[in-house]
């Protein structure tokens, strides 16, 4: 077995800039019901102890610290009220109340609904935060404000907005996006230099086409996150773009705004076959991600885990440019043998 040469931040970096590092990266995905699982198979309390055994090379994210208005258990800062939906082998969480549901002007919003302040978070205790954390790449900051919107208008009215109330649209992408562009640019004047990836993100796709229209995404969505993107490039720090699903049309606009990476790469969406994505886009992003989560994580026997390893390192790690994961949260029904045999068969067949 070769011997690695680079520390998982060295393996990431060389990746971004386009070289080849001693092997094919690894990250991890999961929720927590799978990652517990995880752990009692191997026998493993520490997280650190699980990422070293799998040779998994999972960057470290920094977080402010809120200091801002009391918050109830049951709501976030934007007055969202949740509940957990037990489905059997896990929870998720669920938006009950929507705060701007009822409002149909920009005006009515301003005046009965208070938006978190950037003030409310703290930054200085960031540089302890990272120490330890030299050998692992750095996320922090980022913006993913249509999905915050969702929750504030309900999913079905946020969509009938985008056409039936634009200026609500606007204003509010404006306030979510500003909130997001202050936090980022705290994170990165408090470490400067430090941060390797922002995690800059919209769910763009379906399983078979956009759920938006493409004069959408760059009229509501682009300009502002292409704004998030010259921040984190001014900073030195990557784009990290998640979108799930079938998001191959738009791709040459969200490369042309600024993009570095791509995740999660769902393969088996239209349009997402990986060798067309390597040839197209492999050369101007990195591929992040596309170990199946909706059939062979889940359903697959370990021969079907470690081939699909294989083919992805073989088409999306051809010359560089992969980042290996699994495309999206490894979910509770996933046997352990298939989250180990995925990480094992990278760290096997990774070699450059």
């Amino acid at each position: 077995m070769p011997v690695e040469t680079m520390t998982s931040r060295e393996r990431w970096q060389a990746v971004l800039e386009h070289r080849l590092p001693d092997r094919v990266p690894t990250d991890y995905w999961t929720t927590d019901e799978a990652h517990a699982r995880l752990k009692a198979h191997l026998g493993i309390a520490e997280d650190d102890v699980l990422y070293e055994t799998l040779h998994i090379d999972r960057p470290f994210t920094v977080s402010p610290r809120y200091a801002g208005p009391p918050v109830p258990a049951d709501e976030d800062v934007y007055g969202i009220r949740y509940r957990l939906v037990d489905y059997g082998a896990g929870v998720y969480r669920e938006a009950i109340t929507n705060p701007l549901a009822a409002y149909t002007s920009v005006a009515e919003i301003e005046d009965h609904y208070r938006w978190p302040n950037p003030g409310w978070w703290r930054y200085d205790h960031l540089p302890a935060q990272i120490r330890g954390h030299e050998r692992s790449p750095i996320r922090g900051g980022g913006s993913e404000p249509f999905l915050t919107y969702k929750d504030l208008r309900g999913d079905e009215q946020a969509y009938m907005d985008l056409i039936l109330n634009p200026e609500i649209v606007h204003y509010c992408l404006d306030r979510l996006f500003e909130l997001a562009y202050q936090n980022t640019l705290r994170i990165y004047e408090a470490i400067p230099g430090q941060v390797m990836i922002t995690y800059i993100a919209e769910d763009m796709g379906s399983q078979s086409s956009l759920l938006f229209s493409p004069s959408q995404i760059r009229t509501f969505l682009l300009p502002r996150m292409a704004r998030m993107m010259d921040l984190a490039h001014e900073a030195g720090a990557y784009v990290f773009f998640h979108s799930d699903g079938a998001v191959r049309p738009i791709l040459p606009d969200m490369i042309a705004t600024g993009i570095d990476v791509l995740n999660p790469i769902q393969w088996r969406c239209d349009g997402m076959d990986r060798p067309g994505l390597k040839a197209d886009f492999g050369d101007q992003i990195v591929l992040h991600g596309a170990v199946d989560n909706q059939r062979t994580l889940p359903f697959g026997a370990v021969e079907d885990v470690r081939s699909e390893v294989i083919d992805n390192i073989q088409i999306l790690g051809a010359g560089g440019g992969y980042i290996l994961a699994p495309c999206h949260n490894i979910q509770a029904i996933t046997p352990p043998e298939n989250t180990v045999a995925m990480y094992k068969e990278a760290f096997a067949s990774g070699w450059y």
